[in-house]
């Protein structure tokens, strides 16, 4: 079941490594090169659609995948390090990822949604959080790699 496991957390957190860098490097930038009308009518329409089980679960599982991997690992006969690498997954996109999703990206969506904020006051601000949420999917890739590589 570990192996499972592992490979599962890893594929995770690649998952949502590639999809924030995706939006980073190019999806953001395409829209704001449309126009802020037609950026904030198409994050509109990208922020209600991604709300789907693919993402959410991707999002939801990538974290709690990770701790259950290395947790089982530290309680069970396994590498204490390949433990201690899939724990610190799961901490590192529970604190770049999860909570800055919560603290900043989803409220920025929320208020272009109500036009609370024009595109000039959220795409910067958004694309700074995503940057960071980028990052800690791909540390948190890379430290289950590395869990699994010990494990």
């Amino acid at each position: 079941m570990l192996p499972v496991l592992s490979i599962l957390a890893m594929l995770l957190n690649g998952l949502m490594a590639g999809l924030f860098l995706g939006f980073s490097v190019a999806v953001i930038w395409g829209l704001d090169a449309a126009g802020p009308a037609q950026a904030t009518a198409a994050m509109r329409g990208i922020n209600i659609k991604i709300l789907n089980p693919w993402f959410l679960s991707s999002f939801m599982l990538a974290p709690i995948v990770s701790l259950a991997t290395g947790v089982l690992m530290l309680m069970g006969d396994g590498d204490t390090a390949a433990g201690v690498a899939f724990v610190a997954a799961a901490v590192v996109y529970f604190l770049g990822t999860f909570l800055s999703t919560a603290a900043v990206n989803v409220p920025l969506n929320n208020a272009l949604e109500a036009g609370e904020v024009d595109w000039a006051g959220y795409f910067p601000r958004w694309l700074r959080w995503n940057h960071l949420r980028s990052l800690a999917c791909t540390v948190a890739l890379v430290l289950s790699g590395v869990g699994l590589l010990l494990s």
